[in-house]
């Protein structure tokens, strides 16, 4: 969605990673990995972004480093667009999801709520296709540019589960999460 306003799938990536890392620096390399783009690509758009004083650089014995300028004057309106860009996106997600006929229960968990500790990123319990759960899924980690980790469970598998007092599903339930869709509460 971004990379059609900043015109470069990895412009976009690039400034993601930046403002949300403020405070670290960074290597031509360490970007292409850690962004997961062509080194050239991220070179010209380094040099644009330097250009606009958006980033700037230190050298460190042989190696140059990039870091955020965080006295660039937009600085504060482009984090703010990053994160409402990320809302909408979550939005659409839960929509797409909930659309699917006999959701019972959506959980947010993961990478929604910052815990990287967390095993899983999204519960969704349901009778419902995974055929267009996965494709929804899967278009989705597209737009985030970020892979998934979810966990779909039949109503029966979600209830047995829970009887049983599962360790993996009790961790997900008492962990910190968004609770988009909770009909289960009702049966």
């Amino acid at each position: 969605m971004l990379e059609k306003l900043f015109g470069s799938k990895t412009r976009t990536k690039l400034l993601k990673l930046f403002l949300s890392s403020s405070d670290k620096t960074f290597y031509v390399r360490e970007l292409t990995r850690l962004i997961n783009e062509r080194l050239n690509s991220v070179r010209r758009e380094l040099l644009n972004l330097e250009k606009f004083g958006l980033i700037k650089t230190v050298s460190r014995g042989q190696k140059k480093f990039y870091f955020l300028n965080n006295d660039f004057l937009l600085i504060d309106e482009l984090k703010a667009l990053f994160v409402k860009a990320r809302m909408l996106l979550e939005r659409s997600l839960i929509s797409k999801v909930e659309a699917l006929k006999g959701i019972k229960y959506l959980a947010l968990t993961g990478y929604f709520v910052k815990d990287e500790s967390q095993e899983i990123d999204l519960l969704i319990v349901g009778n419902i296709s995974k055929t267009k759960l996965e494709s929804i899924i899967k278009n989705m980690e597209k737009n985030f540019d970020q892979e998934f980790r979810y966990t779909f469970l039949t109503t029966q598998e979600f209830k047995y589960r829970k009887q049983i007092t599962d360790k993996f599903l009790y961790n997900i339930l008492n962990s910190k999460k968004i609770v988009v869709v909770d009909k289960l509460k009702y049966e």
